[in-house]
């Protein structure tokens, strides 16, 4: 089959499309013909071995595993021996975690792990968009648990998981403002941003504006600038928590009725839980997929390099002729 490999970390250039044996699955696991997979900043960071502690993770000199890509929209094509959840054909998508792997034709994922039937209405291309971006948007925002008539405020709101972000607050009926550049603010209106901040005009925690909520995408304002711009009993929501914001955190919530609400790995059961939500929500129109942008397999470096731009409206995604 085909993939993608790197051998040592850098620049889009260490790619290379290779011929590797396609897997065959363990008696609990399926084989996914992949179909689309997504380019995110997440994985720009660990081609380059950015994250602290990511060498640690994916190997220290040079990567490992050496297919890398996180989401996936397929068919399932082999069953497990003691498979059940799952049949032949079945249209799913999923998430690779730490195993990587989805720049590839082929994958094994275990059966029982965060993979689920892909929404009816959504080709592959959109729902491979779904199992990181859309997953995340919805676990901070709910346990935000954002209510009716709130002022929501989105940092990084024109990305792959701000469109979810954007779109989901609405749905819970929040005030939503959104924060992004200038060439993405037409577009955050157009899925229901009630208001836009561009950043490269101003700084929003410096407007004297207060929100009940702040979902920070990007992580590049400080930590006290935003619990600044919260109301009393307000929720600071991370996608990329810090080591020091998670114990500022600790030492703020002795004092302050803030709360910090950050990324963290949690339980299939949980993802379960939050996908049939998403799920519902895509199926009923209310939410969709926004794509900027679909390279072939071949091109998966020049995805890369138009993601490093920052000029990406919602999601880069890599698809499987």
């Amino acid at each position: 089959m085909k993939a993608i490999t790197y051998s040592t970390y850098g620049s889009p250039e260490v790619f290379q499309l290779q011929e590797v044996v396609k897997p065959t699955p363990k008696d609990t696991e399926v084989l996914i013909r992949i179909h689309a997979t997504t380019a995110m900043v997440m994985d720009l960071s660990l081609r380059k071995s950015e994250p602290p502690g990511s060498s640690g993770l994916f190997g220290l000199r040079r990567p490992k595993p050496i297919i890398p890509g996180q989401d996936l929209a397929g068919e399932i094509e082999a069953l497990g021996r003691k498979v059940t959840r799952f049949r032949i054909g079945d249209q799913v998508i999923g998430w690779s975690s730490f195993r990587l792997g989805t720049y590839a034709e082929y994958t094994c994922l275990p059966a029982r792990g965060v993979l689920f039937t892909k929404p009816v209405n959504m080709t592959y291309e959109e729902a491979a968009t779904l199992p990181v971006s859309g997953l995340d948007a919805v676990y901070l925002l709910r346990k935000a648990n954002v209510q009716r008539g709130e002022k929501v405020l989105i940092n990084g709101a024109g990305g792959n998981m701000g469109t979810f972000a954007v779109q989901i607050a609405k749905h819970f009926g929040a005030e939503v403002t959104g924060v992004d550049s200038t060439a993405k603010l037409d577009m955050l209106r157009s899925i229901g941003a009630d208001h836009v901040i561009d950043y490269t005009q101003e700084d929003f925690t410096q407007r004297g504006e207060s929100y009940d909520v702040i979902f920070d995408v990007v992580g590049k304002s400080s930590f006290s600038s935003i619990i600044n711009c919260l109301n009393l009993h307000g929720r600071y929501l991370t996608a990329v928590p810090e080591m020091s914001q998670i114990v500022r955190w600790q030492w703020m919530a002795r004092r302050s009725d803030k709360r910090v609400i950050f990324w963290t790995l949690r339980s299939v059961g949980r993802h379960t839980d939050d996908y049939t939500f998403l799920k519902d929500l895509i199926e009923a129109g209310a939410v969709k997929a926004i794509i900027d942008r679909s390279y072939p397999l071949e091109q998966t470096a020049e995805a890369h390099r138009y993601v490093e731009t920052g000029q990406k409206k919602g999601n880069v995604v890599i698809i499987f002729r």
